[in-house]
């Protein structure tokens, strides 16, 4: 990428800066800057919800994913990564069945009551390995944009982006993030539609023949998204927040809404895989060889889409790490100037710490991967959570929980770190998803049956109380 590329890159993301900053609020109080309300004590519209969430999900990580699914798989491999926005439904229905049966106010609280302090908070600190995991994540696919992994104008763009959106964070926290995300999901769908443009004459005159090898790997993955959506949405903070900032039934409507619209956006998105498997491209970021390939023009229409669906998930980032330290983990629902101090020193502190991992660039080929993966909460490792929120109406106790929760966590850290020591006959359906598959599908059954035997236990823990009590 020569100068003039790059000076182009810096004049368009300045003026995308200008427009988030215009629309970044002067002054909110403790309860928007916490629950993204309006000064007069309003609460979010559905829209407003809608377009937050949606694009909160568009996140930059997403969208490289996507292509390179259908890269790799064909255009099934990208509806196999839409099939995670089937989240937003799971979601949806257990928080309204949540809010509208029981008196809590927040999924921590909710946890608290049902499985204890120790439970609620090993919780928040899977939630919080998944916020640190989100800053570096964004930042540094938005550096690669600019330049090499390493290089001054990769270094320069992934500071100066997450100082721009740590400013504007620790000026109206959550207010900031959805009012910022309704301009930033404009921009993305406007931008897609743009990219769509520009790769669908080549694609209607030849699509790629998908082989059967490229189909059974995709279908696998469709097999594992739809395994990890009754779980996967519950440690993610862009849907626990803003699932209790409106009421129940706006929040399911714009749950569903969400889930449809990001959904189809990760999917048309997912075509620029294809195009690329088309054109035979080569590289392990499809969307940058993509953008690189088509010339300057679509180069600065993709650097925005990635600021933009990055800009969304960090600030969204950065605000539930405010609430998390700040009022979950001390079960607090006070909010005053006090708490709203504590929590930006918490978002300066996340913003720091969070891009350390990019330094493992010079820490060799084995230290440098491993260092980042031991920072990643994977959607296998908090498989525990599907029966620990879904089957929250049985009997429950703090053994419920731990049943639940550790042998899923077990089970992904074997995988992230010691894949070998699973036997073969483990791996469900082929390609490289199928050994995450299969233990997928036989670890959720094994932290549901460990739920179930917790309540088999409270059920007569309690009886036994209940009989002690009566004599």
């Amino acid at each position: 990428m020569n100068s003039e590329h790059v000076m182009a890159l810096w004049v368009l993301t300045l003026i995308y800066m200008g427009i988030v900053w215009w629309r970044t609020p002067k002054n909110v109080s403790s309860s928007g800057f916490f629950t993204g309300r309006h000064e007069n004590g309003k609460e979010p519209s559905l829209w407003l919800l809608v377009a937050s969430a949606a694009i909160s999900w568009i996140f930059a990580k997403s969208i490289v994913n996507a292509a390179n699914l259908s890269n790799a798989f064909g255009f099934l491999g990208g509806v196999g990564y839409g099939v995670y926005y089937l989240s937003f439904i799971v979601a949806g229905v257990a928080f309204y069945i949540i809010r509208t049966r029981t008196s809590y106010e927040s999924l921590p609280a909710f946890l608290h009551g049902k499985y204890g302090l120790v439970g609620m908070r090993l919780f928040l600190i899977a939630v919080g390995i998944r916020l640190y995991n989100e800053v570096w994540s964004n930042t540094k696919v938005v550096g690669t944009f600019f330049g090499a992994e390493g290089s001054l104008h990769y270094w320069l763009a992934a500071l100066v982006f997450t100082a721009f959106t740590v400013i504007y964070t620790w000026r109206g926290g959550l207010r900031s993030s959805l009012l910022t995300d309704a301009v930033q999901m404009v921009f993305a769908g406007l931008l897609l539609a743009i990219i769509l443009y520009a790769i669908s004459p080549p694609l209607m005159q030849e699509w790629p023949q998908a082989t059967p090898d490229m189909t059974g790997a995709a279908l696998t993955f469709c097999l594992l998204a739809f395994v990890q959506i009754f779980s996967y949405p519950f440690h993610d903070p862009v849907m626990t927040d803003r699932a209790f900032i409106t009421n129940p039934k706006t929040m399911l409507k714009g749950f569903i809404l969400a889930g449809v619209i990001s959904g189809a956006f990760i999917i048309l998105f997912s075509l620029v895989g294809v195009f690329a498997n088309l054109q035979a491209y080569t590289g392990s970021n499809a969307a940058l060889s993509v953008s690189t390939a088509l010339g300057l023009p679509m180069l600065l229409v993709f650097n925005v889409m990635m600021l933009t669906s990055a800009g969304s998930t960090l600030d969204s980032t950065f605000s539930s790490a405010g609430k998390l330290g700040i009022l979950d983990w001390k079960i607090r629902n006070v909010m005053a100037e006090s708490t709203v101090d504590h929590a930006r020193w918490l978002i300066i502190g996340l913003a720091v710490l969070g891009n350390l991992p990019l330094l493992t660039i010079y820490m060799g080929d084995q230290i440098g991967p491993a260092i980042i993966a031991a920072t990643t909460i994977s959607g296998t490792m908090v498989m525990g959570l599907a029966p620990v929120i879904l089957l929250s109406f049985m009997p429950t106790s703090a053994i419920n929980f731990h049943l639940a929760f550790w042998p899923g966590l077990l089970l992904g850290s074997v995988l992230a770190f010691m894949p070998d020591m699973f036997p073969e006959w483990i791996a469900i359906g082929s390609g490289k998803y199928a050994l995450t598959t299969g233990i997928n599908i036989y670890g959720l059954a094994i932290c549901t049956a460990g739920f179930m035997l917790g309540s088999l236990i409270t059920y007569f823990n309690q009886k036994e109380i209940s009989t002690c009590s009566a004599l």
